[in-house]
């Protein structure tokens, strides 16, 4: 290879490959050091150097003051010369290639699915390989060899010899550039993601802001008739997203944050940072959740740990704490409502906060509180005992009702199905124009008819069998006495 071809490979790589050309040539001049030290067998450092013009090519050595004809090294440095340009080149490469991702950690970026290793994703970005961990996917996604995957550059670091660029597409902040991009008002900061929360694949909480009146902050980003809220949802396979509304009061975040659930009424206890909310009956499973999923997100995207209660609850629990506390000497009905409005509900709340919180809040002698916490002590181990025995008696009779299920025989374990499926309260219609239509009492019913038939059929083949053994056994006067009969008649 002549000095120009040289040049040409040089800027080829360097273009291709996204490395400083300088270091290219620094590079070679190193490595034509490494050969002549290894000609001359020698340790020394200073006593050789080597340069590569810029211009024409040509590469000069010298050894102190004395210049090196390159034809006099041979075959081996020259080998030697190649292994370490090669190194130098690939160690350049890699602190390009950190250089440029380690400046776009948590940018959003397209890539090409490659394959998967050990259940993580490598993805070709750009020029380079990242890997997408199982923990960072999307439950049950799964992408084909060649296809686009959209992602977050979640962390870039060296290992070894290697680059590990680690991307996202699981994680709370991979939803936050979503909107960046997809609403224009987030990207330009009028509207402020406060808060997230997210389960991948089912369902994420965000909470909105605007520092301008006139945007809507939660209409901006849902967009008209949705339209940028589905692009987001299409993005990732049809996971649900709920957008509150932003509040510094925690009461009303809270509020926001159970929604579609009606909340009653919320007491947040800040010692113990968690806000008892009260709900109605019926909007008990609504604001807990397929699972809890809703109070569990809205908890990590409020900051609160959230207890859901029904009304009776709520009283029972209050009931039993003024009960408890009225028997202590000196303990007055206004500590009893300061504690209520502090959200210490129950007596498993004084026991938790302590009678160093109660002399401080209430205001009473350090005596009186110890007192307080010992009697809640006491009366919440009785409450607790209570509570396990009534859980345990209840699945005691779970149980009994299954086992007597089972035990049950076929006719009789059809019509206690049927019974499930009419619904309680509702027994087999007594006539035709009565029954509920139904897709499945036919089969049942049919069922039943099918078994009756061929009860009546076998009976009737019982009834035939034994009239003519009676007649072959009868008599000849009986036979002739009932031929005469048929006569007459």
């Amino acid at each position: 290879m002549n000095s120009s071809e040289m040049l040409r490979v040089i800027d080829s790589i360097a273009r291709e490959r996204n490395v400083d050309k300088e270091a290219l040539f620094h590079d070679i001049e190193q490595a034509m050091v490494s050969a002549a030290r290894k000609h001359f067998n020698t340790e020394g450092t200073e006593e050789f150097r080597s340069e590569v013009d810029r211009l024409t090519g040509q590469i000069r050595l010298w050894q102190e003051d004395v210049e090196i004809p390159l034809e006099e090294l041979g075959r081996i440095p020259a080998q030697t010369a190649k292994q370490v340009m090669i190194q130098r080149f690939r160690e350049d490469e890699r602190q390009s290639i950190y250089n440029e991702f380690a400046d776009r950690v948590g940018e959003l970026t397209t890539g090409m699915a490659q394959r998967y290793e050990g259940g993580a994703l490598v993805v070709q970005v750009g020029r380079a390989e990242g890997f997408m961990p199982k923990s960072e996917q999307i439950p049950g996604e799964q992408h084909q060899a060649g296809e686009r995957v959209r992602c977050m550059i979640l962390d870039v670091r060296e290992s070894g010899n290697q680059v590990k660029i680690v991307l996202s597409r699981g994680s709370a902040e991979f939803i936050r550039r979503l909107f960046e991009v997809e609403v224009p008002e987030v990207s330009e900061r009028i509207i402020e993601i406060k808060a997230m929360a997210r389960e991948p694949g089912h369902r994420t909480k965000i909470a909105v802001s605007s520092i301008d009146s006139k945007v809507d902050a939660v209409g901006a980003c849902v967009g008209v008739r949705g339209s940028r809220i589905k692009n987001i949802v299409d993005e990732l396979g049809g996971e649900k997203i709920d957008i509150v509304r932003w509040n510094e009061s925690s009461q009303i975040l809270i509020q926001n944050a159970l929604k579609p659930a009606e909340v009653v009424e919320i007491s947040l206890c800040f010692e113990l940072g968690r806000a008892t909310v009260v709900v109605n009956e019926d909007q008990l499973s609504l604001a807990i959740g397929k699972r809890g999923q809703n109070v569990r997100l809205a908890a990590r995207l409020t900051n609160w740990d959230i207890d859901i209660l029904t009304p009776p609850e709520y009283t029972k629990s209050l009931d039993a704490m003024e009960s408890c506390l009225r028997e202590i000497d000196g303990f007055e009905d206004t500590e009893i409502d300061k504690l209520a409005a502090l959200g210490v509900i129950s007596v498993f709340d004084i026991e938790e906060v302590g009678a160093a919180y109660l002399a401080e809040q209430l205001q009473i002698e350090e005596a009186l509180s110890e007192k307080v916490v010992e009697v809640a002590t006491a009366r919440g181990k009785v409450l607790a005992a209570e509570q396990a025995k009534e859980k345990e008696e209840a699945e005691k009779r779970k149980q009994a009702e299954r086992d007597g299920m089972d035990s049950m025989p076929g006719a009789a374990q059809a019509a206690a199905i049927l019974g499930d499926i009419l619904g309680p309260g509702s027994d087999a219609p007594a006539t035709e124009e009565a029954a509920p239509e139904s897709t499945e009492t036919p089969v049942v019913e049919e069922a039943a008819e099918e078994a009756v038939v061929e009860e009546e059929v076998s009976a009737d083949v019982e009834a035939e069998v034994e009239a003519e053994v009676e007649t072959e056994d009868a008599p000849e006067s009986e036979d002739a006495s009932a031929n005469d009969e048929e006569d007459k008649s």
